[in-house]
């Protein structure tokens, strides 16, 4: 077994290392969610944090852990009698971004089940992680039903196994920690709010402190053991102190006033539910007595605001995370109760309390910038002839739905119909491989017809391998939508170039609802962009969007040329993701020989694929030429004007995008 990397040797990351072992101290606080760029040591302190545990009492041979002094009724191994059991130390246990439903609940052998009514279980890594720790690497990449079933069984502290009408049940209390890279792409809301604590890292600028990351590092690879002989006495100093902090929390006393700043805190921050109060309620108290005392103080009501409160204010994932803390001082000032031990109000010992990098205005400097009209528009530095200063995007709004024709196999999602593992169930089938979602009625229809031949002569049903059938379900699945956005000359206008990003910022915001993938080229002058790769962050594509400077021809041909590329090494990247092209023009090609014809040329490359499209139609004014309806005709999709896309309009019908025959309509 490896030597696990100290605890106490990391450097910096004083936020993290609080948060983590204040859910040792009280795992009733409800884990850590750790965000913050690659390379800060967020896996290596996760798992440091294992060694630091104190050893466990179970029962021997319990596959799931039971505590010999209070063992689970229900323990699919038990009934375990009371009594002394075997000390382990605690674990860790590692749940991959591609683990299945039965690899994390554990698998139910339906076959012995119907045939013998014997509930044969194997157990998941939930099961493992029983009296320890849970750790999700790249949490934000997990399948959302994945995620789900872990943070159902971390609230309720159980695990529920259901395989039609067959239940197990067994404890499933641990330490839940994930961790994140917010460039891959973000957590929606209430999976964030279930998270106890939050916590932002990123490498430290200074270059002393980095020199010691270095130092530790190297000292480290050359001899684990050594290294770790040397922290040995600080490893154990905090080991102890999570031991006594443990017997002492029962005796920590939370005050009404303390009780009165939390829930003004979380009222003037205006965070969604009561869980914010509780979680608050409960890091201040583990804090209390990770300091050693038996009273909550205003300090420790202010070190739990910064680690519970800034993922429970996001309202979409375009909002940076972060609490404005003179805020909070001056709340927590003015709520300041009489039975509060310290009278002088918030302490200014907010280790855990510097700004979130990712605090701060999107897209660059986001100061006042003169907005003349068409002709006088300034331009950027640095930019080309006729370039003009990127225009701020309207206030978004709830689109259509645009989803992909057929049933598609991709990953799971919101947005168009595939067969998946979840959903509603639309017939059966043999199953290959190990059987996960019985069809009990072709199962039994399947056996019915051989019962006298196999000699049945009780009540119960004689089944074979043979007989068992697989439900098929179909469920939604998530695609790539690809945004080909026209930042010509033509479209510069500030008015229309405002609406177009608040169209495209929408359908963003649709996107990540949906658990799409995303990408954004652009084109103008004399060539394309890609702007942002295909990834699941639309934040970023947010960011590039509202940092688009617009102006020169109108290369259209160009723009789907390169999205027609983006498109091919996406699809051997991942063949069964289907993908939604959305072109955002007014339809005009301008620039080099025969521009309309070329354009026209490479948009039937997307028919012949039968590449969904849709094009959203920009062009405005008494008169309108029609060209985007010719070029969704070309693409073999359908077009949509900007006034169409809202699904509060009046022509507000859910819109399949045909992928083969392309049918155009305009508004009146």
């Amino acid at each position: 077994m490896s030597t696990p990397f100290p605890f106490t040797a990391v450097v910096g990351q004083d936020d993290l290392r609080l948060a983590l072992l204040l859910n040792a101290v009280s795992p009733a606080v409800g884990g850590v969610l750790v965000r913050g760029e690659k390379g800060t040591a967020k896996s290596t302190a996760v798992r440091a944090l294992s060694a630091l545990l104190p050893e466990v009492a179970v029962v021997s041979g319990c596959r799931f852990s039971c505590d010999p002094a209070a063992p689970d009724p229900s323990c699919p191994d038990g009934p375990h009698e009371v009594g002394s059991g075997a000390q382990r130390p605690a674990r860790m246990v590692e749940l991959p971004v591609g683990a299945s439903e039965d690899r994390l609940v554990g698998a139910l052998d339906i076959e012995r089940a119907l045939a013998e009514g014997v509930k044969a279980f194997e157990p998941g890594l939930l099961a493992d992680a029983h009296r320890g720790i849970l750790y999700v690497d790249e949490v934000n990449l997990l399948h959302d039903h994945l995620v789900d079933l872990l943070l159902d069984a971390a609230a309720m502290g159980a695990s529920y196994v259901e395989r039609e009408g067959v239940s197990v049940r067994h404890a499933s209390k641990f330490l839940l920690v994930g961790t994140m890279n917010p460039e891959e792409g973000e957590l929606r809301p209430q999976l964030l709010d279930r998270f106890g604590l939050t916590v932002e890292v990123a490498a430290s600028r200074e270059p002393e402190q980095r020199v010691e990351v270095v130092r530790r590092r190297l000292a480290y690879d050359d001899d684990p053991a050594g290294f770790a002989a040397r922290w040995a006495g600080e490893e154990a100093a905090v080991r102890q102190r999570i031991i006594a902090a443990r017997k002492l929390l029962p005796q920590v006393r939370l005050g009404d006033g303390a009780l009165r700043q939390i829930a003004a805190t979380c009222a003037a921050f205006e965070v969604d539910g009561m869980r914010a109060d509780i979680v608050m309620a409960r890091t201040a108290t583990a804090l209390a007595a990770w300091a050693g005392r038996t009273d909550v103080l205003a300090e420790d009501v202010r070190q739990a605001a910064l680690l519970a409160l800034p993922h429970r204010r996001r309202r979409n994932p375009f909002d940076a995370p972060g609490l404005d803390e003179d805020k909070l001082d001056e709340t927590l000032e003015e709520f300041s109760g009489d039975d509060d031990p310290d009278p002088d109000g918030p302490g200014g010992g907010g280790d855990g309390g510097q700004p979130s990098p990712d605090e701060g205005p999107q897209g660059g400097d986001t100061g006042a910038q003169p907005e003349a009209g068409e002709g006088g528009e300034p331009q950027p530095a640095g930019a080309g002839p006729g370039e003009r200063s990127p225009a701020r995007a309207a206030e978004p709004f709830r689109t259509k739905v645009l989803s992909v024709p057929g049933i598609g196999e991709g990953a799971a999602g919101r947005r168009s119909r595939a067969r998946t593992e979840h959903g509603r169930t639309t017939g059966s089938r043999r199953p290959r491989g190990a059987l996960t979602k019985l069809h009990l009625a072709a199962t039994v229809q399947a056996a019915a017809p051989h019962q006298r031949a196999r000699g049945r002569s009780g009540p119960g049903l004689v089944l074979r391998r043979d007989d068992l059938r697989q439900a098929t379900r179909e469920g939604r699945e998530g695609n790539l939508v690809l945004f080909v956005v026209d930042a010509s000359g033509s479209m510069a206008a500030r008015q229309r170039m405002s609406a177009v990003k608040g169209a495209v910022l929408s359908l963003l915001l649709d996107a990540y609802q949906r658990r799409d993938k995303v990408g954004l080229v652009t084109f103008r002058g004399s060539s394309a962009d890609v702007a942002l790769p295909p990834t699941s962050s639309v934040d970023a594509a947010a960011v590039r969007l509202e940092s688009l400077p617009t102006g020169g021809r109108t290369p259209l041909a160009a723009g789907l040329l390169k999205a027609h590329e983006v498109l091919r090494v996406e699809r051997l990247r991942d063949p069964a993701r289907r993908a939604l092209v959305v072109v955002v023009t007014d339809g005009r090609a301008t620039g080099g020989p025969e521009p309309v014809a070329l354009a026209g040329r490479a948009a039937r490359l997307f028919a012949a694929d039968s590449v969904a499209s849709v094009v959203v139609d920009c062009e405005s004014g008494p008169v309108r030429l029609g060209l985007a309806g010719r070029l969704a005709g070309e693409l073999g999709g359908t077009a949509v004007t900007l006034e169409e896309l809202r699904a509060d309009s009046i022509a507000g019908l859910v819109r399949d995008v045909q992928g083969t025959k392309g049918t155009s309509r305009r508004a009146a």
